[in-house]
């Protein structure tokens, strides 16, 4: 068992951020240390309100995991506003363990959850530090934008939008390079009928993982879902590609599972077994 460390925002709901990281650690087999970085008040119709944990709260919290704990892996989620990044990345800067990070940057439901100035400097100073970084389309396109620094592309990104293959091709090659890390660019944006997402390599490999949509209202926490399960497969040895196949079966056990359940009256949750044969 190895312990995996996630750094995210709680949610009342329970189907993402710390609460559905934990479901999804247990299921796999491993001990998950929470550090909440903002309590929402949310349920499946969406996001109330949001109140950031307090800095020094937040350093507390990390000081107290890193002094009694050896950490195998880290998951991050959201992180609200600007001086709870400078406290991650101090927090993190010496740590020589897999970092899987879900730019978490608006709700599904459209609710900002990242100030503006967080997000430039997550991007400038926490992906480098990062294994993987996990954006959907719409993130990427603005993390593309800001990267050039073409402003009217960043502030498109809020009104969402797809991209064509060949653009996410090049925006997928052009931010692994930009911040030497792996990403992962989810496919759920896009409009077809299969879930396609890619793994962009640093090195110039990139790695395509198809599944079938599954059609279905609970679609709920799918990221955090998936940031966290890689982070697992990532603490017990495999490769970032079969750590991501391996993550990528998750979601679709959750998701199934989940298809013709009727928790509340909107997006509901992935529903993760209580234990996943891995």
């Amino acid at each position: 068992m190895k312990t995996i460390l996630t750094i995210a925002g709680s949610d009342t709901s329970a189907g993402a951020g710390i609460q559905q990281d934990l479901k999804t650690i247990t299921a796999l087999g491993h001990y998950a240390l929470t550090v909440p970085t903002a309590l929402t008040a949310q349920n499946t119709l969406g996001v109330k309100s949001i109140m950031a944990v307090p800095d020094e709260m937040l350093e507390e919290q990390l000081d107290a995991i890193f002094e009694d704990f050896h950490v195998d892996a880290v998951k991050i989620g959201m992180i609200p506003q600007l001086s709870s990044a400078k406290i991650i990345v101090e927090k993190l800067s010496s740590l020589h363990v897999p970092i899987v990070c879900d730019p978490v940057m608006v709700s599904t439901s459209g609710t900002p959850l990242m100030s503006e100035d967080c997000r430039l400097f997550v991007a400038n100073n926490l992906f480098p530090l990062c294994t993987l970084i996990t954006p959907n389309i719409p993130e990427a396109k603005y993390l593309a934008a800001i990267s050039t620094k073409e402003s009217s592309r960043a502030s498109s990104y809020e009104a969402g939008g797809g991209v064509n293959e060949q653009e996410a091709e090049r925006i997928g090659i052009e931010l692994a390079a930009c911040y030497n890390t792996s990403l992962l660019l989810k496919g759920g944006h896009r409009n077809d009928d299969s879930m396609r997402d890619t793994l962009y390599m640093p090195d110039g490999h990139n790695y395509s993982f198809t599944s079938k949509k599954i059609e279905t209202r609970n679609l709920h926490g799918t990221g955090c879902t998936l940031s966290s399960a890689i982070a697992c497969f990532l603490a017990d040895n495999s490769t970032l590609p079969d750590a991501v196949r391996k993550a990528k079966e998750v979601i679709n056990i959750g998701i199934e599972n989940a298809r013709n359940m009727r928790l509340g009256d909107g997006n509901g949750p992935l529903w993760i077994p209580c234990k996943i044969k891995k």
